[in-house]
């Protein structure tokens, strides 16, 4: 519940890509638009330009706190980082609920929903790095449920918005009802880390780890007698390493995280998105092409391929072969830009049937969620004698 609470916020943002651009059409260029104009006449500034700038406004900020999670996890009470955060990213989500009632102009409307994304990824990178490190402390099967949680987030969310569209009611009627889906789904998350620290498996590994310092202090004093100083200072080292030590140790898996999210969210959702069905001939499936091929497919394969790390854990940790399945993911870049992207202007469409992009979709999905995921887990038990904070610095580069 607290996976799926994490990845939750920004996927209903994400998702709702036709209800915001809807929101951002200007008046006067609808007044004035003719038959004959094409859609990328049609569309206004901040229409054409939005996909980009919420993909910026997003990534910015979770990067940027996601370091800062990392450095500052002990100046703040995990308590506070996990409930604060889920309990501001529940009040944007009834703030846009709101504002759904409230007829706005374009720009004040786009300038308050890029604030609102800001605010979620920004509570998200903390919430999320400090999820991470409380699962480092638990063994590594424990991770997977996380990963399987946040790959549900994007498909509960993808799943509501086509409920929305198939309940035929007007975009701001349905736009409503689902933001306060998520609100009561983020109220759930609240609630459930609320009952966490009362679970007995949790409150056991728990006190191993705090147990673990006290441990160490009656050993110490028994063999102080036979080398204070190199023992003292073996200890100073085992109980606080370095970030840098740390680094050093997983940077392999740190760097295959963060390329497998950088290829993932370089392409979806702002290039996928603007893919436009060649088989819909003005038919409904016009209408359910990018929800469904796009936002509830991705996020499907996503979810199993996380969810697939619980049985089968392939490549190893050591294996070279891990990386190497990651940079290949590349590949996709090129592939979804030769599908049938509209506005377009230089390259040619070689993928244009609906089937060619539905099937790399899958593949980029499966890929995503399968392969991060393995490295998510891999990552904090590198590390054994740090896991909460191996696993916070190995989710810092996503």
């Amino acid at each position: 519940m607290l996976g799926l609470g994490t990845l939750l916020p920004w996927n209903f943002f994400m998702t709702a890509t036709m209800y915001f651009t809807s929101r951002l059409a200007d008046p006067l260029s609808e007044a004035n638009f003719s038959v004959n104009a094409t859609e990328e006449e049609s569309r206004s500034v901040l229409q054409a330009k939005f996909n980009n700038v919420m993909t910026l406004c997003a990534m910015v900020p979770l990067l940027v706190f996601t370091c800062l999670n990392s450095v500052l996890h002990q100046r703040i009470p995990q308590k506070i980082r996990i409930a604060g955060s889920l309990t501001a990213i529940l009040l944007v989500f009834l703030l846009t609920a709101i504002l759904v009632k409230v007829d706005l102009d374009p720009l004040p409307f786009f300038i308050i929903t890029m604030i609102k994304i800001i605010c979620i990824n920004s509570f998200g990178a903390v919430l999320q790095g400090s999820l991470f490190g409380m699962a480092g402390l638990l063994p590594a099967s424990y991770t997977t449920p996380i990963m399987s949680g946040q790959g549900l987030a994007g498909t509960f969310a993808a799943f509501a918005m086509i409920c929305a569209i198939a309940s035929g009611s007007a975009m701001h009627d349905s736009a409503f009802g689902y933001f306060i889906t998520a609100c009561v789904v983020i109220s759930l998350a609240i609630a459930s880390y609320a009952v966490l620290p009362r679970l007995a498996f949790f409150q056991y590994y728990q006190e191993s780890q705090q147990s673990k310092p006290a441990e160490d202090e009656e050993n110490k004093m028994d063999l102080l007698k036979k080398d204070e100083r190199k023992k003292s200072a073996g200890d100073d080292n085992k109980q606080a390493p370095s970030i840098l030590a740390i680094f050093k140790k997983i940077w392999v898996m740190a760097f295959s995280v963060c390329f497998a999210f950088t290829i993932t969210i370089g392409t979806f959702p702002a290039v996928t998105v603007d893919v436009k069905s060649t088989i819909a001939d003005g038919g409904k499936w016009e209408l359910y092409f990018i929800p469904v091929s796009c936002f509830l497919l991705f996020n499907v394969f996503d979810w199993l391929g996380r969810s697939l790390t619980a049985v089968c854990m392939w490549p190893g940790k050591d294996s070279k072969l891990l990386p190497g399945l990651l940079v290949a993911r590349v590949i996709f870049v090129p592939l979804f830009m030769l599908c049938n992207v509209q506005p377009r202007h230089n390259l040619p469409v070689y993928f244009s049937h609906d089937g060619w992009f539905i099937a790399f979709m899958i593949l980029f999905a499966f890929s995503n969620g399968y392969l991060a995921s393995l490295c998510m887990c891999f990552g904090p038990n590198i590390m054994a004698d740090t896991a909460g904070f191996g696993g916070r610095t190995v989710y810092c580069p996503v």
